[in-house]
């Protein structure tokens, strides 16, 4: 397979080594040779410094011989003309990154009209995490599958003695649970029933979503659950009116903290129901005056990583129960969650999880990348196709990095041991390393002589 990706930032770099990890052929285009010049040192892509919008760029490139164009650049006007001069030109699929909340209600004629397959809006989709995080009744999220049956969240143990010191196969109450990676000081552990739980580390569990709503209760002792009633937002950029939209819908009520006067103006005009307030939302007096300790929630969405984790940090230590932090920069990932910030969202993760699902396509379901983009959690339907199928999981010596963490079969979720079976229909998570995403691509698209089944065969004694 190859794709052509055009814009080289953060989200144009993020899905340029995702993809490069499952073998696929990459072209990165950006008109800014630095960019270019430091991505070559860590990713082995081809780079090109020129326009996007160039048809004679295209043409050289053979941008026919592309399966896809994914375009990202700073302009949603420069990422249509794109997708439709590569469509034009013969290249077969074209995704494009649209942000404009103008361009909502039009996004299906764009589409048509310019070739475009696939539209992309990272704000959005950040709205939507932070939404459904939000209107969660525990205080950690890392997301849902199988149409919310399953659940995958992360828990910072602390000092919490029913767990610190403890080998996974002894934890108490704890059937029905699967702790699919350990983050500890910055690293990964894939653990196994004898790995012992260190103070501060953050387990990684799935389960059925009501047995973790009860584990959460676990990690709340002190803290009074509730329903979200009232959320402060600061920054009125994109995230925060699709977010502060998205609350006022659900009756809930909104106050956005904006310093810009005019995009006050803006959000008074467009949005309902929601309080705005002209002043500076690092003001800690200022969000005093309007009440921040009566909050239930606080969300940091300002285009500055660290004023969104600071001022989410000063929300906590103020008493509101549920704060978010919006941010972009990758090397904050290690440090966040010593900060006692329950989420941290990353819209450049939250995007390429979208497109890496459309490019996977067919029974994908979902795709998310966690632990700073060092693992995932991908949702598949099992085909009829697959070798393994109707087998023991403990039969099919899949690689360390590679966990299947839920089976959903007939509607009825297991929670996966070495006896395990998977029949064609399930739905099944799996979560993932990085460095295994060659061998989960096999997974996901399975044929003869694949890595699966020379696993199986080799289980059977065949070779």
């Amino acid at each position: 397979m190859k794709v052509m990706i055009v814009g080289a930032g953060k989200l144009g770099q993020k899905l340029a080594e995702s993809l490069v990890l499952e073998d696929i052929d990459v072209t990165l285009v950006d008109y800014n040779a630095k960019i270019l010049e430091r991505i070559n040192e860590h990713i082995d892509v081809l780079t090109v410094t020129a326009s996007g919008v160039d048809i004679g760029i295209l043409k050289e490139l053979n941008i026919k011989s592309y399966d896809l164009l994914v375009a990202c650049t700073k302009g949603d006007e420069t990422n249509t003309v794109i997708c439709s001069l590569a469509k034009r030109l013969g290249c077969k699929k074209t995704i494009a990154r649209i942000r404009n909340p103008e361009y909502t209600k039009q996004l299906d004629f764009v589409k048509k009209e310019m070739g475009i397959d696939h539209i992309v809006n990272p704000e959005f989709e950040t709205a939507k995490a932070m939404e459904k995080y939000l209107l969660k009744n525990f205080s950690f999220y890392t997301g849902d599958f199988a149409k919310g049956k399953v659940t995958m969240l992360d828990f910072n143990i602390g000092h919490n003695e029913d767990f610190v010191g403890k080998h996974i196969k002894d934890l108490k109450n704890f059937s029905g649970f699967l702790i699919t990676a350990i983050s500890r000081n910055g690293k990964i552990i894939i653990p196994n029933g004898f790995t012992e739980l260190m103070e501060d580390d953050i387990i990684h569990v799935i389960g059925k979503s009501a047995d973790i709503a009860r584990l959460s209760v676990k990690f709340e002792k002190g803290i009074n659950r509730k329903e979200i009633e009232n959320v402060m937002i600061f920054g009125g950029g994109k995230v925060g009116f699709y977010l502060a939209k998205r609350l006022t819908e659900a009756n809930i009520s909104v106050t956005v903290i904006e310093q810009d006067k005019i995009r006050c103006q803006e959000l008074a005009e467009k949005l309902d129901n929601v309080l705005v307030i002209h002043g500076d939302g690092t003001d800690i007096h200022l969000l005093e005056e309007e009440n921040l300790e009566s909050m239930d929630a606080f969300v940091g969405a300002t285009g500055y990583d660290e004023q969104n984790l600071l001022m989410a940090l000063m929300a906590k230590h103020a008493g509101v129960s549920k704060t978010i932090a919006k941010f972009s920069r990758q090397n904050y990932t290690k440090i966040i969650d010593k900060l006692g910030i329950e989420v941290a969202l990353n819209p450049v993760y939250i995007t390429a999880s979208n497109i890496l699902k459309y490019i996977r396509g067919g029974k994908v379901v979902s795709v998310s990348l966690l632990l700073g983009g060092d693992g995932e959690v991908t949702e598949i339907i099992v085909g009829d196709d697959l070798p393994f199928t109707g087998k023991p999981l403990a039969e099919l010596n899949l690689p360390k990095g590679i966990i299947i963490g839920a089976i959903v079969h007939n509607g009825e979720v297991i929670i996966p041991n070495g006896e395990s079976v998977i029949h064609p229909g399930d739905r099944i998570i799996i979560f993932s390393l990085t460095e295994d995403l060659p061998t989960l691509k096999m997974f996901i698209k399975p044929h003869k002589g694949g890595v699966f089944s020379e696993l199986w065969d080799r289980a059977k004694g065949t070779r």
